[in-house]
């Protein structure tokens, strides 16, 4: 009997032998990098000069004493950041125009200069202590380009800004990011503080003895720019990552402001050779810097919700910028939204329910400590890997009964290294075996949202990988649905129609500025808005009872009498109402017959919106007639940012008396002929 005992032990002990974890698959993240993408979410406050001048890029010749909040509360952004389960908050310590958030030694534009606290104010000190205070990280921007320092474009100025550097990573505690913006000099545009130098992008930053400044200050800090060298743009301000998307990257070819970075380099690459994984940023409102008439412009939940699922899950992190208004607040609107997404977050992710009703099991296993159950331990350091060689292999979740559901999470155990590079998703249903996903990467974390499928079993396969998969986390969840808000559109004879993708709801409008309710008019057809007139509308579930947010458009003169004078074929496109539509100029400019005369305010200018975008204006002049002859420009300028945020452009002016008016290209993003998607006027 000893013998036999001695014998079962030794097979026991030979069971649990610990087996080795798979080898690293390169690149590989640094601990840093590790400790930045737990973050997940954050936020972003573009807060300076250009709040107060109503610009997005500002030119670096304003009065220091422009900047002036009257009510400036940084630990009211960071409860709002907090309550939203955000983790940190980088601020625009200095954007392009110079002007500096803090009472820096390196120039005279900045808050000391300012009457702002009598010129003894430091936001970035406040900030800092208020993230203390909360329990949240800190981070600064700092713009490379200065439009408002004389010494930009010389060597000189290298100097100064890493000065501007060393202030901000010496004075203000722990920094968790350094974020470098790749609008860096060169635009040809003169007209700020100082004639701009062109600059050679790639090397006139000597970065890598820039960046050692951080490595040396902040080892923890991770440094953001278009490559790297920790986390690079997504490639777009408009919140959304790739379904496709590697955390590797061919760093050593990539540099900021690269003209080719977004359509070549974005997404990661497979055979990326560092790891560089992506940061999503993206403003809560049309514009990165707080414009009043944005107040009723801020992010939709659904949009919101669209945000969260295309950026974290699909393998990035969440950057949310909250344009701080003039008083120095995040505003209640956005304030507000963010909450609502904060609240729906938890209510979509409330109960996974494969761990709460099902079992799980592994097609193949590694052995000890690399089971299927590691996948439903809710630990992101245990996983389940396959044998060294095996590069597919399946979980399935078996439910007690059938549930319904409508998202799937994944994620890889990333300190090993990205590996899958295609999986699927099947479910059983009473007609068997269905797939309802096949997609590409996974990485840090991937998330799926399908319609309500019943089943009584998922599977989740890796098809194809570098090495074994390693499954950290899986989850099956079913979000509630939220009801949409009806969009709103006008045709060019002044016929709104408000349109919902959902069955079985109702739609209540107001046209006199008052909010939609149930007692409001019902919409039953399109209805006619000639003159200026905010249109508001919800939908209202008539199943749940739920109701929708408000949607809202404050529409101008309709267009039914405009002409446009010099244009050729698809001119009428600029005035069509249909922003998906173009119209290129090969004269550079649109001139357009009003109908009659007005009293203007102001213009709309809306970039082409297609993925080709081609002859986006940069720099403009707009001009107005009363007799078609004898012409008086009005307003020129910049659209500052339109290359990464080709939103609506809103220009305001003086009143003018007009009858026509003429919107001309003076520069292009690309040197090709201008294009319209559609221009509008400002008369109310």
């Amino acid at each position: 009997m000893k013998k036999y005992l001695v014998l079962l032990l030794v097979a026991f002990s030979c069971q649990q032998k610990e087996v080795a974890p798979p080898a690293p698959v390169e690149p590989v993240p640094s601990e840093r990098q590790l400790a930045w993408q737990d973050l997940e979410f954050y936020a972003f406050v573009h807060f300076n000069m250009n709040t107060f001048s109503n610009m997005e890029w500002g030119m670096g010749d304003e009065d220091p004493d422009t900047f002036n909040p009257t009510a400036l509360d940084c630990r009211q952004w960071a409860k709002v950041a907090k309550d939203a389960g955000m983790k940190g908050i980088i601020i625009t310590a200095k954007h392009h125009d110079g002007f500096c958030l803090w009472p820096t030694e390196t120039t005279e534009h900045s808050v000391k200069n300012s009457s702002w606290k009598d010129g003894k104010g430091d936001v970035i000190k406040e900030l800092s202590a208020a993230c203390k205070e909360y329990g949240l990280k800190f981070g600064v921007y700092l713009s490379p380009w200065d439009r408002n320092n004389t010494n930009y474009g010389t060597p000189e100025y290298i100097d100064i800004f890493r000065t501007q550097l060393r202030e901000l990573l010496t004075n203000y505690g722990e920094v968790f990011e350094v974020w470098f913006d790749g609008a860096n000099g060169g635009t040809g545009y003169y007209g700020g503080a100082n004639e701009e130098r062109r600059v050679d992008k790639k090397n006139y930053y000597d970065w890598e003895n820039t960046y050692s400044i951080i490595r040396e200050l902040q080892p923890n800090a991770v440094i953001f720019s278009d490559g790297g060298p920790d986390i690079r743009w997504v490639g777009n301000e408009e919140g959304h990552a790739y379904k496709t998307t590697w955390s590797n990257l061919k760093r050593d070819e990539v540099y900021g402001g690269m003209p080719e970075y977004a359509s070549e380099y974005a997404a990661g690459q497979e055979d990326g050779t560092h790891w560089v994984p992506a940061e999503v940023d993206v403003s809560i409102r049309p514009g990165w810097y707080y414009h009043p008439y944005e107040d009723h412009k801020v992010k939709s939940l659904p949009k919101l919700l669209d945000i969260y699922y295309e950026s974290l899950g699909r393998n990035g992190s969440l950057l949310l910028n909250f344009p701080v208004d003039r008083r120095g607040l995040i505003h209640e609107r956005d304030a507000e939204q963010v909450q609502k997404l904060a609240n729906k977050i938890k209510e979509d992710f409330a109960h996974n329910l494969a761990r709460e009703e099902g079992e799980i099991a592994a097609s193949e296993t590694r052995g000890n400590g690399y089971e299927a159950a590691m996948a439903l331990d809710g630990d992101e350091a245990t996983y389940w890997a396959t044998s060294d060689g095996t590069v597919s292999g399946s979980l399935t979740v078996t439910f007690g009964e059938a549930i319904t559901f409508n998202r799937f999470l994944a994620q890889e155990y990333i300190a090993l290294g990205q590996r899958v590079k295609a999986f699927t998703v099947e479910v059983e249903t009473a007609a068997g075996w269905e797939e309802i996903a096949s997609e590409t990467t996974i990485g840090y974390k991937r998330i799926l949202r399908f319609p309500d499928v019943t089943a009584t079993a998922l599977r989740f396969t890796v098809t194809d990988a570098k090495a074994c998969p390693t499954i950290s986390e899986i989850g099956v969840f079913n979000a509630p649905k939220v009801v949409l808000a009806p969009n709103i559109s006008r045709s060019v004879s002044g016929m709104v129609s408000l349109e919902v993708p959902d069955q079985g709801v109702d739609i209540y409008y107001t046209t006199d500025g008052s909010a939609p309710s149930k007692e409001s008019q019902e919409y039953t057809a399109p209805f006619e808005v000639k003159t200026p007139k905010t249109v508001q509308a919800i939908v209202i579930d008539q199943n749940s009872g739920k109701t929708s947010e408000v949607s809202r458009v404050d529409f101008d003169m309709v267009k039914a009498s405009w002409k446009v004078l010099n244009g050729g074929d698809k001119a009428d496109h600029v005035m069509d109402e249909n922003v998906h539509t173009n119209y290129t100029s090969k004269s550079d400019e649109v001139v357009i017959d009003l109908g009659g005369a007005i009293e203007l305010k102001g213009f709309t200018y809306m970039p082409m919106q297609n993925r080709y975008m081609s002859g986006v204006i940069q720099q403009y002049e707009f001009a107005v007639s009363t007799n078609g002859r004898n012409w008086k420009t009005v307003s020129k300028g910049e659209f500052g940012n339109i290359a990464a945020s080709p939103i609506e452009q809103k220009i305001t002016f003086e009143a003018e008396n007009a009858r026509f008016i003429r919107l001309k290209a003076i520069k292009t993003l690309d040197g090709k002929d201008a294009s319209f998607a559609e221009i509008g006027v400002i008369s109310k």
